[in-house]
């Protein structure tokens, strides 16, 4: 082969990269000078307790910082342009094939960026009236423990599992990622395991300690989650940690990855316990419901649920909410709930055994005075049972008009 063979690929692909580039910016994929670090490093300079950095167009540069969203003024560019944010999310994406196409056909896409010695975010670019905008959730560099982040300390007690799965959900931004990352960690440093995670896109980046870990990315080191964990059952993982469970076929492989003696971790989008088993329950089939009942109720070891909520004194704080695999929370998942017996009285009666549900954490930190009451029935499961049980603190809020109160 000739130099100009080997180079002929490489070349064709940078080829349609550019071409995207234009496509997708016009002028502002042209740009030499880079925009986007700059602005990134004065929005992070905005203070502390910063979750993420958002441009939109008609508005000056934003970052949320203890869930309100606060104004920046970066020096140059007061409100930001569409040509401002075509800009940056061009400079982002930086020539990853992958993420333009998916801009391109899609209207969004996914991935991680870094700047060196300083941080990392995982960034979300999409259409939107014809414009770009860019969320860029920051990602902290040191993995936290469980101490850091204020969890229950018993947490620590999935760490030694063998088997099974165990699922962390909660909305968008609730700190699942954070809750998995130091699970993940205190396996790595307390047992000589193989752990491989699927991501998308990696978030914390942790290094070999006790165990061995690999990371794979979705899109660059594998096409899709399902392939991805097909193969790590051929890779002799102890611990797998998938990044979501998006589909039906990604549920199946994490069951069967579980019942043939790994431990397996992810993540859904759903608001408390019980509403992840009717979720993944209800992916299948009604007729093969049954069996995935039966399947889930033998495999599932924790599942954990999430809320962030304002505290009286600024900043948020996790409030969780426990399931554990008991005999009785097993059977419950296989057979259903029915009259007196859910998930959530399981919850109720099980704090011996670890459990906790939200309600009764919200209650307990009103009473500490940490949260607000009016703040405690907006994010409450039952707002109106919750009254009943705050009502004789003789302090409660009657909730003004406009206020959420079911």
């Amino acid at each position: 082969m000739t130099p100009s063979t080997l180079t002929a690929p490489a070349t064709d692909a940078t080829n349609v990269v550019r071409e995207l580039e234009r496509a997708l910016f016009g002028p502002a994929a042209e740009g030499t000078s880079k925009l986007a670090p700059a602005m990134i490093l004065a929005m992070l300079d905005a203070g502390d307790g910063i979750s993420d950095l958002i441009f939109s167009p008609g508005r000056p540069s934003q970052i949320e910082r203890h869930g309100d969203l606060i104004g920046v003024q970066v020096p140059g560019i007061a409100v930001l342009h569409p040509e401002h944010t075509a800009r940056v999310a061009c400079e982002l994406i930086s020539g990853n094939e992958q993420a333009l196409r998916a801009l391109r056909e899609q209207g969004a896409c996914d991935f991680s960026y870094g700047i060196p010695n300083c941080a990392r975010f995982r960034v979300n670019v999409f259409r939107q009236r014809g414009t770009y905008a860019i969320v860029m959730r920051v990602i902290a560099t040191k993995i936290p423990t469980i101490a850091d982040l204020n969890l229950p300390s018993h947490i620590a007690e999935i760490a030694n599992l063998k088997n099974g799965i165990v699922l962390v959900t909660g909305p968008t931004g609730s700190g699942k990622s954070s809750t998995l990352a130091a699970i993940i960690n205190l396996i790595n440093e307390t047992r000589a395991d193989h752990i491989l995670t699927i991501e998308d896109p990696i978030e914390y980046l942790h290094l070999h300690k006790k165990g061995t870990i690999h990371q794979r990315e979705l899109h660059t080191d594998t096409p899709t989650f399902g392939l991805a964990l097909r193969a790590a059952l051929r890779q002799a993982p102890k611990v797998i940690l998938v990044g979501e469970m998006r589909d039906k076929e990604t549920i199946e492989i994490a069951l069967t990855a579980a019942e043939t003696g790994h431990l397996v971790f992810s993540t859904l989008h759903t608001i408390d316990a019980s509403k992840t088993v009717e979720r993944i329950v209800g992916t299948f089939e009604a007729g093969d419901q049954v069996a995935i009942r039966a399947r889930l109720a033998a495999s599932f070891r924790y599942f954990i649920s999430q809320r962030l909520i304002p505290k009286e004194q600024g900043g948020r704080l996790a409030v969780l909410e426990i399931l554990k695999s008991t005999m009785r929370t097993r059977e419950y998942i296989e057979k259903g709930d029915s009259e007196g017996r859910s998930l959530l009285d399981a919850m109720h009666d099980g704090s011996l055994d670890g459990m906790q549900h939200f309600d009764g954490e919200i209650e307990k930190l009103v009473r500490a005075g940490t949260i607000s009451t009016k703040t405690a029935i907006l994010y409450a499961t039952n707002p109106d049972n919750l009254r009943l049980q705050l009502s004789a603190l003789g302090q409660f809020d009657a909730p003004q008009d406009g206020d959420i109160t079911s």
